[in-house]
């Protein structure tokens, strides 16, 4: 991207405008003059892109720099990527920070096609509907059901392929042929079917993600609550109590994303030393807890050697 006239940066959760704003500052000091930045940010809520838009335009003014904000109000699973506004000779990239778990959601449906007595087919409402069927008989027999299709089985939803959404999603993704795709993921396992083993296995990753939290923000931070009660709260309880197309928390491991991606055409990209050295001082300046681990030529963010979140860069496969 160092050469490249004009940047197309596409934002699947435009929320945050501390990351480009830091961006529109480092392209301004660049050797030859900056590039003109194009930035597509994808929102559901209008408000957020227009606080965007605001943040966004006000520094690029203030800089005297060439930006041009697209606003594109879509939930992630409806963007139109053949209607984005990417021209011939945009150079693109593509970001994504933990948004597309959220489209294996129809991989329950796949599963439940052909068992349609497996533990995808049956939610925590109608465990209660069951008539004498115990709640203990039913957990039994989810684990049952768990172990004939677990992840690693023949008819796990990734051996049968990604979701149609996933699939159609990711191929979309691909016509654009961009430069350089990121994407940020939970480092979790919590797409299998069985109920027991995603509650130990949210508990295991929650309960690190909660004693980093303790140890970089006091209980009594207002923005900690808001965190804890409106995300962190709310994700936990999708995982536990909805399945089938609600369950949108279904967060895999990075080797899955990697097969993943790899069969939709794309190939990785080396990550920059320079940028996991900014990272690794950014992180620790909070906490010395804070790990990165390479695995797989991806990043994984660790809290004491319990990893959290993955960072994978893509490009188009020629």
């Amino acid at each position: 991207m160092e050469c490249e006239k004009v940047v197309h940066i596409i934002d699947l959760h435009c929320s945050e405008p501390a990351q480009w704003i830091n961006l529109i500052q480092t392209l301004k000091k660049r050797h030859g003059g900056p590039p003109h930045l194009k930035i597509t940010g994808i929102h559901e809520k209008k408000e957020v892109l227009d606080q965007m838009s605001f943040h966004l335009t006000t520094e690029a003014g203030n800089l005297d720099f060439p930006l041009q904000f697209n606003p594109i109000v879509s939930k992630l699973e409806d963007v139109d990527f053949e209607n984005l506004p990417v021209k011939t000779g945009d150079a693109v990239a593509i970001t994504s920070a933990l948004q597309l778990h959220s489209l294996l959601a129809t991989d329950d449906e796949m599963v439940g096609k052909i068992s349609p007595a497996g533990p995808s087919s049956i939610n925590l409402q109608r465990a209660g509907q069951m008539g004498q069927r115990t709640f203990a008989e039913w957990l039994e027999r989810d684990m049952i059901n768990a172990y004939i299709l677990s992840p690693d089985s023949a008819l796990s939803p990734l051996f049968i392929g990604a979701s149609p959404k996933m699939g159609i999603f990711l191929n979309a993704m691909r016509k654009l042929k961009p430069k350089l795709l990121v994407i940020t993921e939970q480092e979790s396992n919590l797409n299998g079917c069985n109920l027991m083993e995603r509650i130990d296995r949210a508990l295991y990753f929650y309960t690190s993600l909660f004693d980093c939290l303790d140890s970089t923000v006091t209980r009594t931070s207002v923005e900690r609550l808001k965190l804890e009660s409106m995300l962190l709260g709310e994700q936990i309880k999708n995982i536990i109590t909805c399945e089938g197309v609600d369950r949108k928390e279904r967060h895999e491991k990075v080797e899955k994303w990697i097969r993943r991606l790899e069969m939709a055409g794309f190939e990785k990209v080396p990550l920059s030393y320079n940028g996991r050295i900014e990272a690794t001082s950014l992180l620790q300046r909070y906490s010395h807890k804070y790990k990165f681990k390479e695995e797989n030529d991806c990043l994984l963010i660790c809290w004491s050697d319990r990893p959290l979140f993955s960072v994978s860069a893509w490009s188009f496969r020629r």
